[in-house]
């Protein structure tokens, strides 16, 4: 144990053996010039700090502080009682501070009881029930705001957990300040009872047993109690007040000093009307212009000193910006920080600012927030914080999506109107702006308000802005989910997993499998659309399959397999058979004998002719199921699947290649095509 906490537990001890135990007069008066000490630095701190949470230890040092002094009120009480006496320092408070006048010191201790229990601990002790009510009431909205930065990229994950504990520390501390300031309000009331106890029986001691007269007991058990009740009620005094500029205190830049400075005189020419008005109360009542002259004198001083001296500090600050920018520009750090890339960026011109801005009622912040929910859940990948900012390079109304520094997607956007899409059939009644829906890039129209529902009740599907940028958002990023997979998210994953599955764990990583193949195993499944939230499946497989190979490409086909249920589920859900198109015979062995085996893997190579042939006739195909209002899918026997994929995904990247492994026995397939060589 430490010497502070050690002396902090003996103080403790020892506050509780004055209660019990006699003080000689000596040590009593220490005490209670120690208690002024404790006192008086417990306001000079309360007057210096900037927000409450520096002094968060004040509602059980108010509780310390309190025991203290009533421990020291039973002290000075059993001195008073047993030997008419209680130190120096109460004698002086009683003879000199009043003058020894019975009736000043009674008028006085009233006083200070009347300010402190009525004035002072009654507003703290309203302040602290009010601030602790509105800071719990006011952690919700905290709490979103917090997220939405984050979302936004305005500040770190560190920053954000610091601010919730913050949140969380000040809710803490008004609801102890609300209870601490109950002590005070007791310490007052058993304030005025001690020094009637003192009053009433020290007279009757003074008679009964030091044989003195009445008006000698009741003098001199008067000032002793006077004397005693003022030396307890200074300190109380002080850390009451000490309480209220606690609780009434706001988060600032300045101790209270700076405060009061900078805010009572942040407005000069105001010194100038007090000054004229001191003066013209002096020119035109009876009080003595000899006292109101220099007063005002010494306001209008005050006020031209103070008004010329914002100037200069202006200078002075911009002069120092300056050179800290000039000195930032120099800095190699400067330049350092120019290089990092956000994983993803999302801009827009000065016309769709509403369209982020909360006070304007722009919700963009919190659908940011729901696509990544969405996305955790549809693709089990924690999609990086989005970072939104305006471009004034852009266009009023243009937006654009960046991944990793590179423009994948742009867009224009009417915040005054509706997006309408056709049903298929264009209604010529329906007026509006022709443009091109981009998430999916349909033929579409900005529509006033006043033509929304004529256009729903045609059948165009209608939709709002914020709407139709946060789709466009969700596809890119879900087009895009492979490339925001790198090694730092796959470790955050498979950490994530160890909290459930640790030894499922470490028969993967890292033997056989580096965190690296992993990555690219899940960035594979990802490129294709197969979520990867299944991830203890997906480890399964790695550790059956990892101590065979160590190509992603065939770990990635055994771990399609093996997800079969979930990959049936996406395509072929609810029971509905699975129209497809297959590849012929003669189409399957081709690619077969096209691939290529060497140290690096494998690979296709096929002679171009027979590529394009193939491929013209997939594009046949796939043109045919369009037609028909069907979505094309594309089934393979499980050797060539892979390779198919190699194939078609350059110019059918949106096309799922599946093989017969890969779906349900109990699904129902219906080949509705079959891809032949030209």
């Amino acid at each position: 144990m430490s010497a502070r906490d050690l002396s902090v537990i003996i103080s403790v001890i020892m506050i509780v053996a004055m209660l019990i135990v006699p003080l000689p007069t000596w040590l009593i008066s220490i005490l209670i010039l120690f208690n002024i000490s404790l006192a008086l630095m417990v306001l000079l701190t309360s007057m210096n700090m900037k927000e409450p949470l520096e002094f968060s230890i004040f509602p059980s040092l108010l509780l310390l502080l309190t025991l203290f002094r009533l421990g020291l009120n039973v002290s000075t009480t059993r001195a008073i009682l047993t030997h008419g006496d209680a130190g120096g320092v109460v004698h002086t408070f009683g003879t000199f501070v009043v003058g020894g006048n019975v009736v000043v010191g009674m008028v006085v201790f009233l006083i200070l009881i009347i300010i402190q229990f009525i004035v002072i601990t009654k507003g703290s002790e309203r302040v602290s029930e009010v601030a602790a009510r509105f800071t719990l009431d006011a952690m919700p909205g905290k709490q979103m705001s917090i997220d939405a930065d984050l979302n936004a990229g305005m500040i770190s994950e560190k920053e954000a957990r610091e601010r919730r504990e913050k949140i969380s520390r000040e809710a803490d501390f008004y609801g102890s300040m609300d209870g601490a300031s109950k002590f005070v309000k007791g310490d007052a009331i058993a304030g005025i009872i001690i020094v009637l106890i003192n009053l009433i029986f020290g007279m009757v001691i003074g008679v009964m047993q030091l044989e003195l007269t009445l008006a000698e007991s009741a003098q001199r058990f008067t000032l002793l109690s006077v004397g005693d009740g003022i030396v307890s009620q200074v300190p109380a005094l002080l850390i009451s007040t000490a309480t209220g500029i606690v609780v009434t205190r706001a988060a600032s830049q300045g101790n209270l000093g700076e405060d009061i400075t900078s805010q009572l005189f942040a407005f000069p020419n105001m010194l100038y009307i007090t000054a004229a008005v001191i003066f013209l109360l002096g020119l035109f009542t009876p009080i003595s212009d000899l006292l109101t002259l220099p007063i005002s004198l010494l306001i209008a001083a005050g006020g031209y000193v103070i008004s010329r001296t914002p100037v200069k500090d202006k200078e002075d600050l911009q002069e120092i910006e300056e050179e800290m920018e000039t000195d930032e520009m120099k800095s190699p750090e400067s330049v350092v920080n120019l290089l990092s890339v956000d994983p993803i960026e999302f801009e827009f011109g000065y016309g769709l600012i509403p369209l982020a801005d909360a006070n304007q009622g722009g919700d963009l912040l919190d659908r940011v927030v729901m696509i990544r929910r969405q996305l955790a859940i549809e693709m089990g990948l924690v999609i990086p914080v989005v970072r939104i900012r305006d471009n004034i390079q852009l266009n009023p109304n243009e937006y654009r999506l960046k991944i990793k520094g590179s423009e994948l997607a742009r867009g224009e956007l009417l915040l005054d109107h509706y997006l309408a899409m056709s049903p298929g059939m264009d209604d010529d009644s329906i007026e509006g702006i022709d443009t091109v829906e981009p998430s999916f890039g349909l033929p579409a129209k900005w529509i006033a308000e006043d033509m929304k529902e004529h256009a729903e009740m045609m059948g165009y599907t209608v939709v709002d802005p914020p709407s139709v940028v946060s789709t466009h958002i969700t596809e890119i990023i879900k087009a895009n989910a492979h490339e925001l997979l790198g090694r730092q998210e796959t470790k955050q994953l498979i950490d994530h997993l160890r909290e459930s599955a640790p030894i499922l764990v470490e028969e993967v990583t890292p033997n056989p499998l580096t965190i690296g193949e992993v990555q690219k195993v899940l960035a594979k499944l990802l490129k294709e659309k197969v979520s990867i939230r299944n991830l203890p499946i997906i480890f399964e497989t790695l550790a059956d399959y990892g101590k065979v190979t160590s190509d992603t490409d065939l770990l990635t086909e055994y771990v399609r397999q093996n997800l079969a249920r979930q990959i049936t589920n996406a395509f072929a859900s609810g029971g509905e058979s699975l129209k497809v198109v297959t590849l012929s015979g003669k189409v399957e062995k081709l690619i077969v004998d096209g691939v290529q085996q060497t140290e690096h893997g494998n690979y296709l190579s096929l002679d171009p002719n027979d590529s394009q042939s193939i491929l013209e006739s997939i594009a046949g195909k796939l043109e045919e199921l369009a037609l028909m209002e069907q979505t094309p899918i594309l089934l393979c026997s499980p050797a060539v699947r892979m390779y198919v994929r190699q194939l078609t995904e350059r110019y059918f990247p949106q096309v799922p290649i599946l093989s017969y492994n890969e779906l349900e026995s109990n699904v129902e397939v219906q080949s509705v095509g079959v891809v032949n060589l030209e």
